[in-house]
């Protein structure tokens, strides 16, 4: 397999600029840069693929003190913020170290799909490529062309329909065949959402699962225990805007209505009794922008009075300790529950987790086999969610529809 790592003393280089139009679309196709079996835009592609290369896309975060402003440079592009109020949120990296976990996760999760392609004989290299720190999306696909892969099939690492957690990889996506200029020369699908694939839900159960048993351990019942199942909130327009407008999702879109159902999943197929609710974390835009709520730390301050006892806190919009989970959970949500006396657990994120793992490489077979939406695994009624993203699907407001690929434009 080939490798595709970058190392820490890398020196920096921005990240490539927006794309100023999609790929050229052949005869009769609807989705740019796709396949053959794809560019019809069907929403569940049931034709083989014969793919050569995946792409693994990562948000990407700082590996040194260094990194910090720089990448929030990348991050924050376009909005003529100044370097003195970077620094002001800067601060929950620099109390790291100024690392960021998430690359050395996807290195990890990168050998992880290695070891289980390699183990059913599946031979697709992965190639690592990052929003908004090196290795970038387009160095990925620079390195998968310049090794002979040209059909290749991504996958994000964010299990859930929003701007940020996948209309922006698929514009990472169009911005990096711009910058590569390898237009006409590859063609790039993209795996569906899979926030209710099985791989995704069984840690977050198992999770689950083993929180409560420790505190029923410590003494504690039900009645006592909140399950808090925490996800980064976003600005109400871009929730409300989330998923196919045909679908009519309302107030949250598909965002909220998606982690809504995996919430109900799990405790479905536990049988618990517990008190929970969904709630948000690690909001970052001016006050005077709604944002989904409640806040974790706001939704914990109500628990005492309401003879809670105990929270179970359940990263259920992460897929790996992130930033926002060392930080917003770990630290700050830790600290709100120890000032209300409550006790807390924080349960685990996929990761590498077998499941995990197994189930993306199940969302690359049912691709490269073509298997019909009926025979896809997904545990709630949303799913299984579209191989093409539908028309007009998570705008952002603020930018409107850029460039994108793996869907049909809008």
């Amino acid at each position: 397999m080939a490798e595709n790592i970058a190392p820490r003393s890398a020196e920096f280089r921005p990240k490539p600029p927006r794309a100023s139009a999609a790929p050229v679309c052949g005869d009769g196709c609807r989705v740019p840069a796709a396949t053959a079996a794809t560019c019809a835009g069907d929403p569940h592609v049931t034709v083989p693929v014969a793919y050569d290369g995946v792409l693994l896309l990562g948000f990407g975060g700082p590996e040194g003190q260094d990194d910090v402003i720089p990448f929030l440079r990348n991050v924050t592009a376009g909005r003529g913020i100044p370097d003195e109020r970077l620094e002001e949120v800067a601060h929950h990296y620099r109390h790291f170290g100024g690392i960021s976990p998430i690359n050395e996760h996807n290195r990890e999760l990168k050998a992880a799909l290695d070891a289980e392609l390699a183990v059913r004989g599946i031979d697709l290299p992965v190639y690592w490529g990052n929003r908004n720190w090196m290795p970038y999306v387009a160095d990925a696909l620079q390195d998968a062309h310049d090794a002979g892969h040209t059909r290749l099939l991504a996958i994000a690492t964010s299990a859930y329909s929003s701007y940020s957690s996948c209309r922006q990889y698929r514009e990472d996506l169009a911005d990096a065949v711009e910058a590569t200029g390898l237009s006409g020369a590859v063609e790039i699908d993209k795996v569906r959402q899979f926030f209710d694939h099985p791989g995704f839900v069984t840690p977050f159960a198992e999770g689950v699962a083993d929180g409560l048993a420790r505190l029923h351990e410590g003494g504690l019942v039900d009645d006592e225990i909140e399950i808090l199942f925490s996800t980064h909130s976003i600005p109400n327009s871009d929730a409300d805007r989330s998923g196919p407008p045909e679908r009519g999702f309302g107030a949250g879109g598909a965002y909220v209505a998606q982690h809504t159902a995996v919430a109900e999943t799990i405790m479905s197929r536990l049988g618990s009794s517990c008190a929970w609710q969904l709630v948000f974390q690690s909001r970052s835009g001016p006050p005077q922008v709604p944002w989904l709520e409640p806040d974790i730390n706001d939704a914990m301050a109500e628990l005492p009075a309401r003879g809670r006892k105990a929270v179970l806190i359940v990263p259920l919009g992460f897929v790996s300790d992130h930033m926002e989970v060392l930080w917003d959970l770990d630290t700050e949500a830790m600290e709100t529950a120890d000032e209300l006396g409550l006790t807390a657990i924080r349960t685990p994120t996929p990761a590498t987790h077998p499941a995990y793992v197994a189930g993306l490489v199940d969302l690359m077979v049912e691709r490269l086999n073509g298997t019909a939406a009926a025979d896809r695994a997904h545990e709630t009624d949303l799913g299984p969610w579209y191989d093409v993203c539908r028309p007009g699907c998570c705008e952002n407001k603020r930018l409107g529809f850029q460039p994108a690929l793996a869907g049909i434009a809008p």
